[in-house]
């Protein structure tokens, strides 16, 4: 049974074809730096390759793309889309609506669409996607979202709640929902059998870094806290989000910008983070290169990236009452070995060491990064939500 997974994340689309009586992967690649330029890399299983900027204004045209490549030219691997037995979906926000993965249809994809006010940059691609797949996917082929809601429902009140009136949140749904669940339940339980161990016994800090960053506590294999909130703007500073502010802040810079409410979340969406703190780019290559040649503000939001980083740890580690392992995925978190670095620096108070030297070699693979006498264990561990989401696509259209 060959599955294709679509992973739409904020700037980019991840996909995997993968033959399921094996988990291999026949094909992979990734459409990034969309909306900023467009640049597609696609690999299949016998080392064929297509690498070639594009002109990706939305996920639409990234779609297209991709299965143009999967389908025509001399990295094709299959002859036409209807080959396909089922497609699953990554979708940041299922709100209360979805609690679970769910099989597509046309009602499906637009109450996807209707939650995109609580997650601006995500949504609404991820409908474009939906839609732009139901198009060229013969109707007879299942397809099925998987939602980052969904890992952290496991949360307690204490942690979900914000300091509203009650009524906030028996009206409206207002509550922290948490994302990039797919990716933390898949590399927390990773990370468990890479150091031998039942995750029921172990206390995580999973660190997603990338355009879109989120810290989850992971205890005994449930979330019980997580960074980002009602929307994925809260928690660490990102590529074009602000992260935690305060509410006051946000009513009072509103104010004096004249913004409407949906400007000002826009502002905040897709104007601040990296792109605000720095005004070069969203993107923590283009930042860190600027922190290299000295650029002050490169170097500020450099800074407050691992600072934010340091303190959720510390957090975390209390509120579970304990720290086994911290863990790094994501595009920074798996290549930055900068930020990794800063990040463990100086923590060693905190039982945290790590090998500078290993770790300054360690992209995109997993590996332990701490050393020996390091009381908590550090790792890089690459994320795969599309090995994840293929799995629930097979257990939901085997039933």
């Amino acid at each position: 049974m060959i599955i294709l997974v679509v992973n739409a994340g904020s700037s980019s689309l991840k996909y995997q074809l993968l033959n399921m009586d094996n988990e291999e992967v026949i094909a992979k690649g990734n459409a990034d730096r969309i909306g900023i330029g467009g640049h597609i890399s696609h690999k299949t299983f016998d080392g064929r390759t297509v690498d070639m900027d594009c002109d990706f204004p939305t996920h639409t045209e990234a779609f297209e793309k991709l299965v143009e490549v999967l389908t025509t030219g001399d990295a094709s691997v299959i002859k036409s889309m209807s080959e396909i037995s089922a497609v699953g979906h990554r979708i940041v926000q299922g709100a209360e609506i979805f609690t679970k993965s769910v099989l597509v249809t046309d009602e499906v994809i637009q109450q996807i669409d209707d939650l995109q006010e609580l997650a601006p940059v995500h949504n609404h691609p991820h409908a474009l996607a939906l839609w732009a797949c139901k198009k060229v996917i013969p109707e007879s082929v299942p397809q099925v979202v998987v939602f980052d809601t969904g890992f952290h429902q496991t949360m307690p009140p204490k942690a979900y709640m914000f300091g509203l009136p009650y009524e906030c949140y028996k009206d409206f749904s207002v509550r922290k929902y948490g994302f990039h669940g797919t990716s933390h339940r898949f590399v927390s339980q990773r990370l468990a059998e890479a150091m031998g161990k039942d995750i029921k016994d172990l206390k995580i800090v999973s660190c997603h870094l990338g355009n879109g960053s989120s810290i989850t506590a992971v205890d005994g294999g449930k979330s019980v806290d997580t960074s980002m909130g009602f929307t994925p703007l809260d928690g660490v500073i990102m590529g074009t989000r602000s992260g935690c502010v305060d509410p006051s802040a946000v009513t009072f810079v509103q104010k004096k910008l004249g913004l409407s409410a949906s400007e000002m979340s826009e502002y905040l969406n897709k104007k601040s983070g990296f792109l605000g703190i720095s005004g070069i780019s969203s993107d923590n290559r283009d930042i860190t290169k600027a922190a290299e040649e000295g650029n002050e503000r490169a170097i500020l939001a450099g800074d407050m990236l691992v600072y934010q980083i340091k303190k959720y740890i510390g957090s975390y580690a209390a509120a579970m009452n304990g720290l086994d392992a911290v863990l790094f995925t994501g595009g920074i978190g798996e290549n930055a070995t900068d930020v990794r670095e800063r990040v463990c620096a100086d923590m060693s108070f905190f039982g945290i060491e790590i090998d500078n030297e290993l770790n300054s070699t360690i992209r995109g693979k997993l590996q332990k990064i701490s050393t020996d006498n390091s009381k908590v264990e550090v790792w890089v561990v690459p994320t795969n939500e599309e090995l994840l989401i293929a799995r629930d696509t097979l257990a939901l259209i085997s039933k």
